[in-house]
């Protein structure tokens, strides 16, 4: 599991970094903008370019909901945290899933197809949830269909999504069949975790050999 354990602090490193360095620039930027340096000095013009795309997008989507666009730089911070954060639940999500692969297929016992055939299905169900999420965050920040990213997640995610769609009345005028997905698949993952995993997640606890220790 070293190899494992590496490569999560690894990553876990650099989505902190690149967190820090966004807001940094953010800061930077509110701060040139508080001191009225001149906006054709070298270092006001990198920062701004930089920022612009965030700022830009996080103020689109204040002014569609009515609010003062002044706080968008504290949005963005605010966006970068969230985003910072599901990007690690992406990557532990992932390295979970192959952590536990390679501790079930490096120890043969009874219940080795049904723990594998769960991690595979729980991490599968973990990364479409972020999917979903993803969907949204980027429906609001009025990032383009055409981004290919963007399609990946609107195919990847609509054969569950319009069905509930189809079924589930809009709220006002907001759409809640992602909030019913997102119970959905919890509730799947809990079934996998409670009858796939159960004999695994025994032995796990015992060796105490786990990956990432919740509190």
């Amino acid at each position: 599991m070293s190899l494992i354990q590496s490569i999560a602090s690894f990553i876990t490193a650099g989505i902190i970094a690149a967190s820090a360095a966004a807001i940094l620039l953010i800061l930077l930027r509110s701060l040139f903008k508080y001191l009225d340096r001149n906006p054709f000095n070298w270092s006001v013009r990198t920062v701004g370019r930089l920022t612009d795309p965030v700022i830009h997008s996080v103020r689109r989507l204040l002014i569609g909901f009515r609010i003062e666009p002044r706080v968008a730089p504290f949005m963005a911070v605010v966006l970068i945290l969230v985003f910072g954060y599901f990007t690690f639940m992406l990557a532990e999500n992932i390295l979970n899933t192959v952590a536990g692969l390679v501790y079930v297929l490096s120890r043969p016992w009874a219940g080795a197809p049904a723990a594998i055939t769960g991690y595979v299905l729980f991490g599968f169900l973990g990364l479409y949830t972020l999917m979903i999420f993803l969907r949204i965050l980027f429906s609001y920040l009025t990032t383009g269909y055409p981004n290919r990213w963007v399609r990946l997640l609107y195919r990847s995610t609509e054969p569950l999504l319009a069905p509930l769609r189809r079924m589930i009345p809009m709220v006002g005028m907001f759409d809640v069949s992602p909030i019913v997905a997102f119970v959905i698949l919890y509730l799947l993952q809990f079934v996998v975790a409670g009858t796939l995993l159960k004999g695994i997640f025994n032995l796990l606890i015992q060796s105490r050999d786990l990956l990432f220790t919740r509190t």
